[in-house]
């Protein structure tokens, strides 16, 4: 691989890692320079591997053209899912051997921090209604391909595609952790009903309706091996 090829794939990695980003954010994450960042983006566009788009504002607009973000396209995720599930499953396996489970839910949650922080700053100014709505946007735009649906006290949040099912699926640590977020910021009791690591079409989260009094007050998120026992 030549100094170039790698250091495209340390930006294509970077989106697929961290999703939508534009060029000034992979040029100060990767401590490139804008212009090489630019370059290699335009590399990327030619081979169809990434598409550019508005970066989606939630709450008022200010002043000035929205900024332009990169994602990757379906054919850019195939290209790299394989090789990255591969290196992601090693990884976990050495830090389970050399820590034990609690060492990998660790590392659940630290993989998970960033991203909820930045899903955070987009929820916080989300009425409480929409919350879940804006939550599953999120998603979509790192491709998780999310939805959601009214249903009995509540709504479902729906995952139609996860890019690390095949590595959760050795490592449940990895939804769980993801599970303990969505409850963080919606601040509800949510429930893991289903999930594509364990062999179901979609992953999918009940988030309770408003319920008044006492029992109002979010607790700690079901975990997929309770869930799954309640769910049967």
């Amino acid at each position: 691989m030549t100094r170039d090829e790698s250091t495209r794939d340390r930006v294509a990695r970077s989106i697929l890692t961290n999703g939508p980003s534009s060029a000034a954010v992979l040029a100060e994450r990767l401590e490139l320079t804008p212009a090489a960042v630019r370059r290699h983006l335009d590399h990327l566009l030619e081979e169809g591997l990434v598409e550019s788009r508005e970066e989606r504002v939630y709450g008022p607009r200010g002043r000035g053209r929205p900024a332009k973000v990169f994602v990757l396209t379906d054919t850019g995720r195939h290209a790299f899912h394989q090789a990255y599930d591969d290196l992601a499953a090693t990884a976990l396996r050495f830090i389970a051997e050399a820590g034990g489970d609690e060492a990998v839910s660790e590392f659940a949650r630290r993989r998970v921090a960033e991203v909820e922080q930045r899903y955070r700053e987009l929820l916080d100014k989300a009425p409480e209604h929409e919350k879940a709505e804006v939550l599953a946007q999120a998603l979509t735009a790192d491709g998780y391909a999310a939805s959601t649906a009214k249903a009995a006290h509540g709504e479902q949040l729906c995952q139609h595609h996860c890019p690390v099912a095949h590595v959760a699926e050795q490592f449940p640590q990895l939804c769980e952790a993801e599970t303990e977020a969505f409850a963080r910021l919606l601040g509800k009791h949510v429930q893991r009903l289903a999930t594509i690591a364990h062999g179901d079409g979609v992953c999918t989260t009940h988030i309770p309706g408003h319920i008044p009094g006492p029992q109002a007050a979010p607790s700690s998120p079901v975990t997929d091996g309770e869930s799954a026992r309640t769910a049967r």
